[in-house]
């Protein structure tokens, strides 16, 4: 019995920081459209948190892409949106993170919401502090959202059992990353005019990429063909299970594609010998001129940033005509605005307002 008691001290220790997380089930869950009606754009948006596209029903990921193109049509008209203010959101950043912390925060200000920045430098989770209590002060003190970004998998889904403030995940390890995938789906849609039936590649290392989840799950509800491509190390035959193709090779690919999707090597989550070289790389897997010319004319090229040039993409083709990054940075405002929104709604009809 003390040994037992031992064990479950550590995994209560374990657990008070993060939980463990299952990446991914067995097969494709296929949608329920019963499931799908119960939660229809008419009806509004239903959940208290934004964990990831793999919790999301198809009309869910419709409809804050809808709410993301009207709020993209009033910023581009410049007019004000304060669906927020008097709330107060919290970007709590245990992980490093430049675009996405001040694509939350503008989103956040541009709906009056107040928005505070806490980073793991300046949090007493350095001190010791469990990932549980620091949300639990801060929830205390009056957050009505906490945005999440942790190098475990599955933090925000412990939190979100833990705290009534809305969680919205801003990356877990290799797990999800929400917004970047609806914004990714927000681009395509705006620029294709739709996303189902659209042939995307994601290229990279899928392996250990949030953004290549998340993606995955929101272009294949929506109906999107898919392939996944990049070295045998980084692309696990496990995916091939979820209604795409796998492949090791990208030049037979290409034209076939009319978005590509382009990854950076994650350096951070790397382990010896998961590929030669950079250069290596860069010559089996970057896109230069010659793969451009391989390609639809119309493609669109994608990145989620940050981008290392010369080794996913070469700089001009990053700048130039078939890249929409910068569409992909606009639309992460819209759509971060959007979840906001629909999370805030959530919050009134719960407290019986409208």
């Amino acid at each position: 019995m003390p040994a037992r008691r031992g064990g479950e001290e550590k995994r209560s220790k374990r657990l008070d920081g993060v939980a463990p997380f299952c990446d991914f089930p067995s097969t494709m869950a296929p949608e329920n459209p019963g499931e799908i009606a119960s939660s229809s754009r008419a009806g509004g948006w239903l959940r208290r948190h934004l964990l990831g596209l793999r919790d999301l029903e198809k009309e869910e990921i419709l409809l804050l892409l809808d709410a993301a193109e009207r709020i993209a049509k009033c910023l581009e008209a410049g007019a004000e949106l304060p669906s927020l203010h008097g709330l107060t959101v919290v970007n709590l950043f245990i992980e490093p993170s430049t675009r996405t912390r001040v694509s939350f925060e503008l989103a956040a200000k541009r709906l009056g919401a107040s928005v505070l920045e806490i980073d793991q430098e300046s949090s007493s989770i350095r001190k010791g502090e469990s990932l549980k209590d620091t949300a639990r002060n801060l929830e205390a003190m009056g957050a009505d959202f906490l945005v999440l970004r942790h190098s475990a998998a599955g933090a925000p889904h412990f939190l979100a059992d833990r705290v009534r403030s809305s969680v919205i995940n801003a990356g877990d390890g290799a797990h999800e990353h929400p917004t970047q995938g609806l914004l990714d789906l927000l681009t395509i849609r705006r620029r294709l005019g739709r996303v189902e039936g659209i042939r995307v590649a994601i290229v990279g290392d899928i392996l250990h990429s949030r953004v290549a989840r998340s993606d995955l799950w929101g272009l294949r509800k929506l109906g999107a063909e898919v392939t996944l491509v990049g070295p045998r190390t980084l692309l696990p035959e496990v995916f091939s299970r979820f209604g795409v193709r796998v492949s090791s090779e990208l030049d037979p690919v290409l034209p076939w594609a009319q978005v590509v999707i382009l990854l950076r090597i994650q350096h951070e989550r790397q382990r010896e010998g998961t590929f030669p070289s950079l250069e290596e790389y860069a010559s089996l897997y970057g896109l230069n001129a010659a793969r451009l010319r391989r390609c639809p004319p119309e493609v669109l090229l994608m990145h989620p940033g940050p981008v290392e040039r010369g080794v996913e993409i070469e700089s001009e083709l990053a700048d130039g005509p078939s890249s929409v990054i910068l569409d992909q940075v606009a639309s992460g405002v819209a759509v971060r605005m959007a979840v906001f929104s629909e999370l805030a709604r959530f919050h009134r009809r719960e407290k019986g307002g409208r």
